[in-house]
């Protein structure tokens, strides 16, 4: 196990850089997520922990040690790549230990490292196959399996679902969940899909165009974005945004124009900000009231379509002068029709505001400390 620490990490191709002075702190043992849109850096930096690209400046460690111009074979590190590249010609078991034949260990340690790796795994009636003998999923397993047997100090995994069916995802996620809380090993994992992310990681770095928007637990970066990428990224649907004007503030709460001429109260400190400057009101879709007493904030709207998902119900919703739908989670037996005119409520304890540069203001209510002291 080790500890990975970056130090002002940067990377450039010739005069394009594509990480920007990347400061971080990977804790012995913790999982930790990089996610992020295509081409915002996370396999890039990745690869840089891993020895597979160079690091134009700053300084990497891994338990300690300066590694910058150590080979990746010397790092203590293990990586799972997308694709599983197993050689085709090996059994299971031939390919999980071809790594240890060639740093030279003896059969025994071999096979007993195979066995190991094998239970953990639960594919010991696979070691006899040959990888076209196998699904997605076991071949997948069969490939965590080759770094387990190396006994790494840092396992690095390189969006190693994207291959697989929904299902099978959802599958293998949990199976990496328990095989880190069994090996207790630090773990860095590249996706670009915040579901997983927010399944799997003790923490998640919020990554945009090669820098660090936001570091911190899943449900932190849920409930607290630093910014508007961070908001409109982590969440599924995403946060609802709608421009307004700022018309008052104090320390406690402010009061937002939309462009609908609607009044928006928001729990939030905007007492920085000056009346009349271009905010972002946002709100996540299972916090807008659709169902129910709608309370003091009001908004208005015409329903474009309802989606009907079994357990729950999604209205998509025309409100004037927005950019976008307006997303609301109703209940499952909604009935409301295409082009009705519908009426909802959003809590001033859930809306979020955002300055003109995209950045939070600070909520001045927290919601989950309410709904746990309401419970007590």
């Amino acid at each position: 196990m080790a500890e990975v620490i970056l130090k002002g990490i940067r990377k450039a191709y010739g005069d394009i850089e594509t990480l920007h002075g990347i400061d971080l702190n990977i804790k012995d043992g913790e999982f930790v997520v990089f996610v992020g849109p295509s081409g915002c850096g996370k396999s890039t930096l990745l690869r840089t922990i891993a020895g597979l690209e160079d690091i134009t400046a700053g300084e990497l460690y891994i338990g300690g040690q300066l590694c910058n111009d150590i080979p990746p074979a010397k790092r203590g590190i293990a990586m799972v790549f997308q694709s599983y590249a197993l050689y085709p010609h090996m059994t299971v078991a031939e390919n999980m230990a071809f790594g240890l034949k060639l740093a030279g260990a003896s059969k025994q340690e071999m096979n007993a490292a195979v066995e190991r790796a094998a239970k953990i795994l639960q594919i010991e009636h696979l070691l006899a196959r040959k990888p076209k003998a196998l699904s997605g999923g076991q071949r997948q397993r069969v490939a965590i399996g080759r770094a387990i047997v190396r006994k790494p100090n840092v396992f690095l995994f390189d969006e190693p679902l994207s291959n697989l069916d929904a299902a099978l995802r959802v599958q293998m996620r949990i199976e990496i969940a328990k095989l880190h809380r069994e090996l207790a090993t630090t773990m860095i994992y590249v996706t670009h899909d915040q579901v997983e992310a927010m399944t799997l990681a003790d923490r998640i770095v919020v990554l945009s165009a090669g820098k660090v928007e936001q570091v911190g637990h899943p449900i932190e970066l849920y409930n607290h974005p630093c910014n508007l990428f961070v908001a409109g990224f982590i969440g599924s649907p995403k946060m609802n945004f709608a421009p307004a004007e700022l018309i008052s503030a104090d320390s406690k709460v402010a009061r937002v124009k939309l462009h609908s001429g609607d009044v928006i109260r928001v729990a939030v400190d905007a007492s920085h900000l000056s009346v009349g400057s271009k905010v972002t009101l946002g709100i996540r879709p299972e916090h807008v009231v659709a169902d129910g007493p709608l309370g003091d904030n009001i908004l208005h709207g015409t329903l474009q379509v309802a989606e009907h998902l079994g357990d729950v119900t999604y209205l998509y919703i025309d409100v004037a002068g927005a950019d976008d739908h307006l997303i609301a989670r109703a209940a499952a037996d909604n009935r409301a029709i295409r082009g009705e005119q519908v009426t909802l409520g959003l809590p001033e304890q859930h809306c979020y505001l955002f300055d003109e540069n995209g950045l939070a203001c600070r909520r001045t209510i927290d919601p989950v400390a309410t709904k746990q002291e309401k419970v007590a």
